[in-house]
């Protein structure tokens, strides 16, 4: 095995930081929302329903990067917690959509402010004018694994 079809030094590794990025950002998310009665994904779930209601329980588990067996653990926690009504039966086929509460969109509120200060102090080190760039080239990165057409 070449030396270029290894890894090599971790602290060079783009994966391997990236990865410490995304564990250090979760930790920190976790941090803020724990006082709030919210887990991540419990959050994720919000945040997406905020921008998008009436989802169904594959599209908020795909958004939310856990599996269907999850985020029914997860809607079913917010639910009992009155953050998220859903549908008793399906409309149409087994999808029964999910949307905010107005007692959710009072959770969402506080915990999208807190996730903006994280998201904040990660950039913090950045100029404000890299931070596009920054966007730019984490979706090209993850267009490039994924097969997403960077042009969209």
């Amino acid at each position: 095995m070449s030396q270029e079809e290894k890894v090599g030094d971790l602290a060079e590794s783009v994966g391997y930081l990236l990865k410490q990025a995304a564990t250090a950002l979760h930790a920190s998310m976790d941090a803020v929302l724990r006082p709030q009665g919210l887990t991540v994904s419990q959050y994720s779930v919000l945040e997406l329903l905020g921008h998008e209601p009436e989802q169904s329980n594959a599209d908020l588990a795909r958004g939310a990067f856990v599996t269907r067996q999850s985020m029914n653990e997860v809607l079913r926690g917010l639910q009992e917690r009155g953050l998220v009504a859903r549908a008793d039966v399906a409309e149409h086929g087994r999808a029964r959509p999910t949307r905010l509460t107005p007692a959710g969109h009072a959770a969402l509120g506080g915990a999208s402010a807190a996730v903006a200060r994280v998201e904040k102090r990660m950039l913090s080190p950045l100029p404000p004018a890299e931070h596009a760039g920054l966007l730019a080239q984490l979706v090209a990165c993850r267009d490039a694994l994924t097969g997403e057409d960077a042009a969209r």
